[in-house]
């Protein structure tokens, strides 16, 4: 198996045969880091395929051995690139360790600022410039989440070759310009680039949808240039990132809070909120603090734009779509409590 090593990425052109039937947790046992995997098939465009940039999101992992366990002993149809991403987080099955950066908030931005430079990842600018010499076909970055949501895909570019591989896995479709740093914004100047969302760690049905997402992208020879049909697309735009106070405190089982969620809160996802909805109840904050604040692409408070407070609850002043709302307070405090929508 020939190899090599960049700072901070190991390449390799053959699959680790522990590759095949290895759980999340084993791979840091022969991966020594973020690992890509350079496979041939019959067209050389190699399909792109990242798994696991969130350590305790398993779902990429799945999906690959299932689909190369299915194309056993025979070509594939189209050559594929598999990264491998936080192994040393999936070993303690969490999202990322503790000294770590998020592995999907470190990629190249175009165009970045000297301020982000310092955010990027040497191991993903690598991965930029192997694919970009490979003539990168398409990218999919294979993802769970923690709340309740339906499968969806995720674009940051509207054109229709990105729109077309898209509803090859839903035909719920999110465009989002924030966060910046994501694979998927990285890949999207090379070649169609997609997100998909796989529901909840474990869910069989998730792996399912994920692998053949991945099979039908191998069996392209091309993406469609004729705008997606409107009756095939449900689009979405994400217009405004949650955070929650890192002071503030919160609870979804009715204990005393500064905010406080109802049990069942990620049930709000892909649910039309009207005017007047109440979205958590609120508890006084010390001095000015706002326990939660809203922000734009542009980074912008847009808090008063959204919601509204009174009589102990905060209410929904615009209608708006959740989506991605979690009811994990590790992720709330290291990412975000999730985004509100609005049709496109």
């Amino acid at each position: 198996m020939m190899s090599h090593i960049n700072p901070g990425l190991t390449v390799l052109d053959r699959l680790p045969a522990q590759l095949l039937t290895a759980a999340a947790a084993d791979l840091h046992q022969f991966l020594p880091g973020p690992t890509l995997i350079h496979l041939p098939g019959r067209r050389p465009e190699p399909l792109f395929v990242s798994a696991l940039l969130h350590g305790n999101e398993d779902v990429g992992l799945r999906a690959i051995q299932r689909v190369l366990t299915q194309h056993d002993g025979r070509e594939l149809p189209r050559a594929l690139s598999i990264l491998i991403g936080n192994v040393q987080a999936a070993r303690y099955n969490l999202r990322r360790l503790g000294d770590q950066p998020d592995f999907n908030r470190v990629w190249p931005p175009d165009g970045a600022s000297d301020g982000q430079q310092a955010a990027i990842a040497e191991f993903a600018v690598q991965v930029i410039k192997e694919m970009r010499a490979r003539a990168v076909f398409a990218s999919i970055d294979l993802h769970n989440n923690t709340g309740h949501n339906p499968y969806y895909a995720c674009v940051t570019d509207l054109h229709q070759s990105h729109l077309h591989l898209a509803t090859l896995f839903s035909r719920t479709v999110v465009y989002f310009r924030v966060p910046t740093g994501v694979q998927t914004m990285a890949f999207a100047p090379l070649c169609p680039s997609v997100t998909s969302e796989c529901g909840r760690v474990g869910d069989p049905g998730g792996v399912a949808r994920a692998a053949g997402f991945v099979d039908a992208a191998l069996h392209l020879a091309a993406l469609p240039a004729d705008p997606v049909a409107s009756g095939d697309i449900h689009l979405f735009h994400t217009i405004a990132t949650l955070k929650v106070h890192s002071r503030a405190t919160l609870s979804f089982d009715g204990s005393p809070a500064n905010l406080r969620f109802r049990p069942d809160f990620d049930w709000l996802n892909f649910r039309e909120l009207t005017p007047g909805a109440v979205f958590a109840c609120v508890e006084p904050t010390r001095g000015t603090l706002r326990a939660l604040a809203a922000f734009d692409d542009r980074g912008r408070d847009v808090t008063d734009d959204y919601f509204e407070s009174g009589g102990g609850e905060l209410r929904i002043r615009q209608p708006v779509m959740p989506s991605m709302l979690t009811l994990d307070e590790r992720v709330i405090r290291q990412d975000c409590l999730g985004y509100l929508m609005s049709r496109l």
